[in-house]
């Protein structure tokens, strides 16, 4: 009966830290209920880095009731003190009885030594409640806190014969009003959204976030090794978000000012004549770029898929056939394999359904079993 209940409450807190999900910066979205006595007496999320954290909000709102409760924390509460003050003292002087924890924290300042403390203090601790939900909520944090790389995850929409466009160029919409929307809050989740040189000179692309709901506008980054991005184009002049543009050495030098006098932050990433993804990638996270969406052409995906940094692949299906052969844009471009037996296959596939449009999401494996680097 215990295991249920704790299941019960954790998927609670859960709910509380998902709601929060892109709106805590690098830091990992966080739920916490406060129990006592079969009754939920106090909740809380972390809203925003640098503020409280869940189980300050929670045992806030419990207040004396929290002497004696259980607290179920979907992450293991920090023992450091960085921006705000550690979460496993303030348990511990609130006199909770007991901690439930979904998921340990990869942060190496604190990987274990949270609940070490509170054991250390008397309290009851218990882990691995719901962990896979848990790590699955923060999958995107818990590869950057220990490789200060993005976690990438590619979106691609495409007919059902893998086509992101017609022959002619035309490509809206292929998916329907329910698969665009969704995409408008995979973007408000994420803190930077990655294309290509090619998408925007011939889109010209705002790359915001338009929902009912006003959400966030993530960091616009694209790849253009020869600087061709226009200095009119939506993406330098509309204010919406901080733009910054992975190029190489070869860069024309007079470009390169005039994009940083409108506000474009320009960084060399290799000697050309492409952009070096893994420079790229590693730029990226010096800028605190924890999680990143691609979306892109087929070359970019191409070549991220090729150099194995791809983490996860959002894959929207149409119920659509277009035809056009090579004339028609496909959703990865790459040199690819002379064997299947070498094909990239996807991993802990789920699908869901927008109307007709079909999603699946999965987690590619790469040769020898390799998950993304």
């Amino acid at each position: 009966m215990e295991l249920i209940n704790d299941e019960y409450y954790m998927r609670l807190a859960l709910q509380l830290a998902s709601s929060a999900s892109g709106q805590t910066g690098i830091n990992p979205a966080v739920g916490c209920v406060i129990v006592k006595d079969g009754r939920i007496v106090g909740m809380g999320a972390h809203l925003k880095r640098g503020e409280a954290h869940a189980e300050v909000h929670a045992l806030n709102m419990a207040g004396a009731e929290a002497e004696g409760a259980t607290a179920y924390v979907t992450l293991e509460p920090c023992s450091h003190h960085g921006r705000t003050p550690p979460c496993s003292d303030r348990l511990i002087r609130e006199r909770v009885k007991r901690v439930v924890v979904a998921a340990t924290d990869p942060n190496p300042l604190v990987a274990g030594s949270g609940l070490e403390r509170l054991r250390a203090h008397g309290l009851e601790v218990t882990q691995g409640v719901l962990e896979g939900e848990a790590n699955l909520l923060n999958e995107a944090f818990n590869k950057f806190i220990v490789t200060r790389r993005p976690f990438v995850t590619v979106k691609t929409a495409s007919t059902l014969d893998g086509k992101i466009a017609a022959k002619t160029g035309d490509s809206k919409w292929i998916t329907n009003d329910a698969s665009r929307s969704f995409v408008h809050t995979l973007r408000h989740r994420h803190l930077a959204i990655l294309t290509g040189i090619g998408t925007v000179l011939a889109d010209d692309p705002a790359l915001t976030t338009r929902l009912s709901v006003p959400g966030l506008n993530p960091m616009r980054v694209v790849v253009d090794s020869a600087l061709r991005i226009p200095p009119d184009a939506q993406l330098v002049r509309d204010g919406a978000a901080p733009t910054v543009v992975l190029t190489t050495d070869r860069a024309p030098e007079a470009r390169r000012r005039e994009l940083e006098a409108r506000g474009v932050t320009v960084i060399d990433c290799g000697p050309g004549p492409a952009v070096d993804l893994y420079a790229a990638m590693a730029k990226l996270g010096e800028l605190e770029i924890g999680s990143l969406l691609v979306e892109g052409g087929g070359k970019l995906n191409g070549a991220l898929l090729a150099a194995r940094l791809v983490d996860k692949l959002v894959l929207f299906l149409a119920p659509k056939i277009i035809g056009g052969g090579a004339l028609a844009p496909g959703s990865m471009d790459f040199a690819g394999f002379e064997r299947m037996g070498e094909a990239i296959r996807l991993e802990r596939m789920s699908v869901q359904s927008f109307g007709e449009d079909l999603c699946i999401t999965g987690y590619p494996q790469y040769a020898g079993g390799k998950e993304a680097q």
